[in-house]
């Protein structure tokens, strides 16, 4: 699950190492608020991917294949429903969206190219959401893997090739990533659905796929993941928003920067991935020692690898900030905020582990309430820390909302095992 969620972040980097290219900043800032506006929006509605994931990995841990596949049809159903959803709603969104992100027309224009372009695949987006999702929820990371590589590979293969080599630019990075979604999807389907022909006994029907009261549990699970990814999405954009105030280098080297918290975020989200399978699959069969394994080696873990990447950022960040960018100014820029965002994965470890153990375990109520929670200590902790330091009081008020994610969850987690338990 690691390596799968590692070829994610190769994306920012491609893309942003492409534009880069450029020398253009309005380019690079209208890059990273498209690519903000398009994980606020599609990000916020991935909760298909993780509740999923949490549903199929108890109905796993219990035995159930019907359970299984009535989960994924359920998702598939929504996923394509909302895919066309968001295809209607996509003008309104370029009507407004651009400028709300930045007081730069010249940003604003390139933000409205890029996402429109990429909005296109919105039906294969949230289909790879569902599928990824059940595939991890059966503990199938190679197959997750594989998607990934699938998906990320031919986004970054056609990115380079439509967006440099063809001279495309950002238009052609977005037309990269639409048509890499779009193969996602058909590779995807043919996979979950010829392990399906295997599983013929297990089949549901119909009446058990649209049933009521699962349908009624799924909405509500999702509403709770919904919001808490629209909270945690909308405090990435308004760091994008205060950052862009400070202008289009600061702006420029806070997207390149962006890039090291985003590798050390889905480098994590690996660990998060195991704990959704290994805590789902603990609570669907009732089985407290499992449980508290996870806990203990997904915590282990995930501080080690974060305090690895922590190290190697430090160590190399200067020669990756070089790669990314060509222009000076925001290299140095970049340079002088480097150790905190070195510092997000440390500081977001506990974050990443337990959201995954909470997933898992389909606590959603509570992670949502946590994240609220959060966000208020990261909107305080702005109003304090920007005005004194600037951009540097920025990434630390970052650190301070992701470490306050985690210990807001932890303090929950006890009361929550006794009840599963």
């Amino acid at each position: 699950m690691t390596l799968g969620y590692l070829t994610t972040p190769l994306l920012g980097l491609t893309a942003t190492g492409v534009v880069g290219r450029l020398g253009d900043p309005a380019a690079l800032g209208g890059l990273a608020i498209g690519a903000i506006l398009f994980d606020l929006i599609f990000g916020s509605l991935s909760f298909f991917r993780t509740s999923t994931t949490g549903l199929t990995a108890q109905a796993f841990g219990r035995g159930d294949g019907r359970e299984e596949q009535a989960v994924f049809w359920r998702a598939l159903i929504s996923a394509i429903g909302l895919g066309l959803a968001m295809l209607l709603l996509t003008p309104l969104i370029l009507a407004y969206a651009p400028e709300l992100m930045s007081d730069d027309k010249a940003v604003a224009d390139v933000t409205r190219h890029y996402f429109g372009i990429r909005a296109l695949s919105s039906p294969a987006t949230f289909i790879n959401f569902a599928i990824l999702g059940y595939v991890l929820g059966r503990g199938q990371g190679m197959t997750g893997l594989l998607l990934q590589i699938v998906i990320n590979g031919s986004n970054i293969v056609l990115s380079v090739t439509i967006g440099l080599t063809l001279g495309h630019g950002v238009e052609g990075v977005a037309w990269g990533t639409a048509l890499a979604e779009v193969i996602g999807a058909v590779v995807g389907l043919i996979i979950v659905l010829r392990q399906f022909h295997g599983m013929r006994a297990e089949r549901p029907a119909l009446g058990e796929i649209l049933d009521r009261s699962k349908l009624k549990a799924l909405f509500e699970l999702n509403a709770d993941i919904l919001i808490r990814s629209l909270v945690l999405n909308c405090a990435y954009a308004i760091m994008t928003r205060v950052g862009s105030s400070f202008g289009a280098i600061t702006l420029a080297a806070n997207a390149v920067l962006m890039n090291v918290f985003m590798l050390c975020s889905f480098f994590l989200d690996g660990l998060a991935g195991a704990a959704e399978q290994l805590a789902g699959r603990a609570i669907g069969a009732r089985f407290r020692p499992a449980f508290d394994q996870a806990l203990k080696l997904t915590a282990f873990w995930s501080f080690f690898m974060a305090a690895l990447l922590a190290l190697f950022f430090l160590v190399f960040g200067s020669q990756i900030i070089a790669l990314l960018t060509t222009s000076e100014p925001v290299q140095v820029e970049a340079q002088a905020h480097l150790f905190w965002a070195a510092l997000t994965g440390m500081t977001g470890a506990l974050a990443f582990q337990l959201d995954g153990v909470f997933i898992g375990a389909t606590w959603s109520k509570a992670m949502r309430n946590m994240m609220l929670i959060s966000l208020l200590g990261f909107g305080i902790s702005l109003a304090i820390l920007v005005p004194a330091f600037a951009n540097h009081g920025l990434w630390l008020s970052l650190n301070l909302f992701l470490g306050m994610r985690g210990l807001f969850l932890a303090a929950m987690l006890p009361s929550k095992a006794r009840e599963s338990f």
